[in-house]
Order: structure tokens, then C-alpha cells, then sequence
């Protein structure tokens, strides 16, 4: 195994030729005689950081007062005076090497540690991010959808969200909460388990009373949310009762099942609100034909399926385009 190395800098040569033999057995020996060099050398390792991850011992004539102040504001590690004793500097200086290497063996323990607990949240996260989506699966399976409905509200939730995080910066949209926001958009229609299936699979317009049923999916997703997931703390569980409840509600107050206004509908619902009516417009139901892509647009735009926050109609007016490629692209790969 290849020895650490030392660097020893002192324009005595017999203190240079003391200390070498002190430390000869344990390391590789370096030498200089220009002391400048070593405070140049001083200042590079301050200026990058490196003071922290290699042991500086000063040894010299100075006075107490005139030294040691000036050498730990340069980071140093240990100052001893001369003249010094051998076994003294060696004993000190073994033990600063020392917890410098315990130091900088507990750090990457410490880093190993966080990239195994990352590998472990990056595969505990796929697992649940499967799990949603063969949830969401049943709901779409039960609704006679074509069973891309919730992958499609993923990709219209996260194009909407990174509209507004460049475009909107207001709202302090962060990528952890596009994230979440999107992962959670894949429960919005959790509820609809708990709906009949007369009134979930009717090929016609429901009556007043079935619609009304229709409508209790978003407290029934809430309900199951509050039941089947344990830490309500948490920002997805907080998206995920923020969707499933919300994203019916309307700018005006003419949605369900709450009747929120403005700004009191969360803007993860918000979001996932215009995604829910387009991808339904874009889309075969059992109750309605397939309107083509700029029709939606318009019928959103234009107020037809509810009335939406001027910021959101901008930013989904922004992302048209982005829109558009995901339902055609989707359609290349649709095969009979």
C-alpha cells in the first residue's frame, strides 16, 4: 500500500532533515526551503476549500501572540513553537492526521449512506408511483376509458405546471412540487370506485339525480385517501386531497362539490382541472364523440366547460402546442 505523503517546508535544512526523520517510516517525505510558497500555498487551500480536508501544522519562532492568531485565521490546524521536541510533534501531529482521516472517513461513510438511502427512495418511489397508476388503472378500466386517460393527465398536469413555473413565477412553482403535483394527479378520479356502474358507464346524458351521484366521486376519493394513506402530512397526500376534492370547482363558484371561488381553489387542482377537461374533450366517452384537438382548445378558451382563472387560461393558451403533441403523439402508437 502506497504511503500518504508529508510536505515539509522550512528554510533550515536541519529542521527540514529532523522532521523528515520523524515521519520517514510512515510517509513519503516532501521538501521545501521558500516558506513564501508555503503561504501561497496556504491561501490556494483556503480559496478552495481544501483547508478543511488537509492538515496544515505550523511549526515556528515566532511568538505566541504574533503567530498563532494569524495561522488559524488561515485555517491551520495546529501551531507549535520552536524549538521544538520530536516525540511532542509527533505525537501532536499523529493525532491531527489522524482525526483528519477519521474526519474524512466518516464523510464518505456519511455519502455512501445518502446515495444507498437515495437508491432506496428512487425504488420505494417507483413502487408507488406503479401502484397509483394500477389504482387509477381500475378506475379507468371500470369507465370503459381507454386505459390512458391518467397517463395523459400526467403529461398535461407537468406541461401545464413547468408553463407556469417559467411563465408565472408568483406562484413559486418548485420541480419537487411538479413532481408531486403530477404523481398525485393520477388519483383525481379515485372516487369514481365508489360510483354505480348504471350511472358510471350510461351512454347518455345523466338525469339530475345521477348527476349529482356522479359528483360525490371527489368526496369519495377524499374518503379513501383519508382511509388508505397514513401520513397526512405529507405534500403528496396534501395534492392528492387537493385534486381528488377540487378539480371539479370552477373560477366562479359554479363547480363542485364545494363551490370555491377564485383563488381559493388550489392551484394543483386548478391545474389538473384544465387537463381533466381537455383530455375529456380529446377523448372517447361512452356519452360523446371525439372533438378535434383545436375545438377543445376553443371550447376551454372560450368558457364552454366551465369558467377558469385568467392565469390559467394564459398559461394553458402557452402551452397549445405542447398539448396538441402529446394527444398526437399518443395516437401513433394507438393500434387496434
Amino acid at each position: 500500500m502506497d504511503k500518504q505523503q508529508i510536505l515539509i517546508v522550512d528554510d533550515e535544512e536541519v529542521n527540514r532533515a529532523v522532521l523528515a526523520e520523524m515521519f520517514r517510516e510512515e510517509y513519503t517525505i516532501l521538501e521545501a526551503e521558500d516558506g513564501q510558497k508555503a503561504i501561497d500555498l496556504l491561501d490556494y487551500m483556503k480559496e478552495k476549500e481544501l483547508i478543511e480536508k488537509i492538515p496544515v501544522i505550523l511549526i515556528t519562532g515566532e511568538s505566541v501572540s504574533n503567530s498563532e492568531g494569524k495561522a488559524y485565521a488561515y485555517g491551520v490546524a495546529d501551531v507549535m513553537h520552536k524549538p521544538f521536541y520530536p516525540r511532542i510533534v509527533k505525537r501532536r501531529s499523529s493525532n491531527i492526521i489522524e482525526l483528519y482521516q477519521n474526519k474524512r472517513n466518516m464523510e464518505l461513510r456519511l455519502k455512501e449512506q445518502e446515495r444507498e438511502i437515495r437508491s432506496q427512495e428512487k425504488e420505494i418511489r417507483k413502487t408507488n408511483e406503479y401502484m397509483i397508476d394500477a389504482l387509477s388503472s381500475v378506475v379507468e378500466f371500470r369507465s370503459a376509458e381507454t386505459g390512458e386517460h391518467t397517463r395523459r393527465i400526467k403529461y398535461f398536469t407537468r406541461i401545464m405546471l413547468k408553463y407556469l413555473q417559467q411563465y408565472f413565477p408568483k406562484y413559486g412553482i418548485t420541480d419537487a412540487q411538479i413532481a408531486e403535483i403530477t404523481r398525485a394527479s393520477a388519483l383525481h378520479d379515485i372516487g369514481k370506485i365508489g360510483i354505480p356502474d348504471s350511472i358510471l358507464l350510461k351512454p347518455g346524458r345523466l338525469t339530475t339525480q345521477e348527476f349529482e351521484v356522479m359528483k360525490t366521486h371527489t368526496t369519495i376519493g377524499c374518503d379513501i385517501l383519508e382511509k388508505f394513506y397514513e401520513n397526512h402530512d405529507s405534500d403528496f397526500y396534501r395534492y392528492s386531497y387537493e385534486i381528488c376534492r377540487y378539480h371539479h370547482e370552477r373560477w366562479d363558484g359554479n363547480g363542485y362539490p364545494d363551490h370555491l371561488v377564485g383563488e381559493e381553489i388550489p392551484i394543483s387542482a386548478q391545474v389538473v382541472a384544465i387537463a381533466d377537461v381537455y383530455d375529456a374533450l380529446v377523448s372517447p366517452r361512452v356519452y360523446k364523440s371525439v372533438y378535434a384537438n383545436n375545438i377543445a382548445f376553443d371550447m376551454i378558451m372560450g368558457g364552454e366547460c366551465g369558467l377558469f382563472s385568467p392565469d390559467m387560461l394564459e398559461c394553458f393558451g402557452l402551452a397549445k402546442v405542447d398539448f396538441f403533441n402529446v394527444v398526437e403523439v399518443i395516437k401513433m402508437f394507438e393500434f387496434e
